[in-house]
């Protein structure tokens, strides 16, 4: 099982690493996803699928802040990950992200988990 670090990204306020566990991509976003910052995550997301790991775990315990951008680069791997057979698990979400998903009501189409370890049970 390949559990090395893949990857990493960085603009300014959001950095990305991806790294392989089994047959999921864990990416990690840390700091703010937002309008100017959402290719740093997007791009990633969109690699891990082409390159056949459609099952993706987005560890969001770093992630401090997310607006409508951010949710959308979410969905839209939700999508892409979905039409390969896999998804999008979203796991340990911060009070102030997770708000953002209760409001607009996307929790109900991600699978979300307390905890990264929760979320890569597979």
């Amino acid at each position: 099982m390949d559990r090395g670090m893949v990857g990493s990204a960085s603009k300014g306020r959001l950095q990305v690493e991806v790294r392989h566990h089994g047959a999921s991509a864990v990416v990690t976003p840390a700091g703010e996803l937002d309008h100017h910052t959402a290719d740093v995550l997007r791009e990633p997301l969109e690699r891990c699928v082409e390159g056949g790991r459609a099952r993706l775990v987005v560890d969001c315990s770093k992630l401090e802040f997310c607006d409508s951008t951010g949710l959308n680069v979410l969905l839209g791997a939700r999508l892409k990950a979905e039409a390969e057979g896999g998804g999008v698990h979203l796991a340990g979400m911060q009070p102030i992200v997770a708000r953002v998903f209760e409001i607009t009501g996307a929790e109900a189409v991600f699978t979300l988990h307390d905890s990264l370890d929760a979320a890569l049970v597979e």
